[in-house]
């Protein structure tokens, strides 16, 4: 399972070293491709709108989640319930539906296309994610924790901020991560809700696929695959210590 899942990615690396442009042959090594993908400014201005995007739609959505989160689990039985289900609904639905509705919501609304709409869309479809990943560690704590800290004096946000954050953080740095990732990832709701000049990865690639993708592709997925590689090496490096 793990060849079948690894080998199309070992097969991209091994040929963004290789001096021809097609992968039907090797000729010989080469870096040429790694400086070619510098100076590609379409390629260089789609990753620069995807990491923004990315890190902007991350932070806003971990904080209206991690919020939205704290007040649901603050809610009665019933209205939780409710609005859980609600909450499921993004996560659930497929991606083309959720696209075609915001894009209706902007047109509606009159909102040009661009930047704004797509970092919305992507806030909108990442904030879910966040909630259901903050909620289990709010389950965790215990019903009393907060009185606890007010009795003993702290305001109600001093507990929330040094109380409650602290024993949920592992949860808002996980919700933070799929968020991240969510949001590099998407093709449908970016192509239905970016306008002229902004693009990101998924759409330049998606263009560029219909064309023949370029050996510069190869080249960016091998750095981004082993930067990740990098963090998650030195993530679990950091747990075991």
């Amino acid at each position: 399972m793990f060849i079948f899942l690894y080998a199309p990615i070992a097969a991209l690396m091994l040929f963004s070293f290789n001096d021809s442009r097609f992968m039907s042959s090797w000729n010989s090594f080469t870096l040429k491709w790694y400086f070619q993908l510098f100076q590609n400014q379409n390629i260089m201005r789609a990753l620069y709108y995807t990491v923004l995007v990315a890190i902007v739609a991350s932070v806003i959505s971990t904080i209206v989640g991690t919020i939205s989160a704290i007040g649901i689990q603050k809610m009665k039985k019933k209205h939780k319930k409710l609005i859980l289900n609600i909450n499921y609904i993004p996560v659930l639905n497929t991606e083309i539906v959720t696209a075609v509705a915001l894009m209706s919501l902007f047109i509606f609304f009159k909102i040009e296309f661009g930047f704004a709409t797509m970092l919305l869309a992507h806030i909108t479809f990442c904030i879910p994610y966040v909630i259901l990943s903050v909620l289990p560690k709010l389950k965790q704590l215990p019903e009393n924790l907060e009185e606890a800290a007010l009795d003993l004096g702290a305001t109600p946000m001093y507990a929330i901020w040094k109380v409650v954050l602290p024993q949920i953080k592992p949860g808002i740095i996980s919700g933070f991560l799929i968020a991240f990732t969510m949001s590099i990832d998407d093709f449908v709701i970016s192509f239905f809700n970016t306008g002229n000049g902004v693009t990101n990865l998924s759409i330049e690639i998606y263009g560029m696929a219909r064309r023949g993708i370029k050996p510069e592709i190869n080249a960016l997925s091998t750095l981004m695959f082993v930067t990740v590689l990098i963090l998650l090496f030195l993530s679990n490096r950091k747990r075991s210590q």
